[in-house]
C-alpha cells in the first residue's frame, strides 16, 4: 500500500512543472525589471569573433627556430 501511495505521489510531483515562459518575480504593484543582456534565444548565436580562423605556424619555410628564453624544463 506504501508503495502505491509513493509512486502516485512521485507521479503527481513530476507532473507539476510549469509548462510556459519563465519570469522573474516582481513585488506587487511594482512591473518586472528586464532581464540584462540578450535573450536567450540570441544568446546561442556563437559570434563570428568568437570563432577564430585557424592560425598556422608562422614558419613557413624549414628553419631553426630562435630560442626561447622561457622554454625551462621542470624543476
Amino acid at each position: 500500500m506504501r508503495r502505491a501511495a509513493a509512486l502516485v505521489l512521485a507521479v503527481v510531483l513530476a507532473a507539476c512543472g510549469k509548462q510556459g515562459e519563465l519570469m522573474p518575480k516582481a513585488p506587487p504593484g511594482e512591473a518586472a525589471k528586464p532581464l540584462p543582456g540578450p535573450p536567450p534565444s540570441q544568446r546561442l548565436i556563437v559570434p563570428t569573433q568568437d570563432q577564430p580562423a585557424r592560425a598556422d605556424d608562422p614558419l613557413r619555410r624549414s628553419e631553426e627556430r630562435r630560442d626561447d628564453r622561457f622554454n625551462l624544463p621542470p624543476q
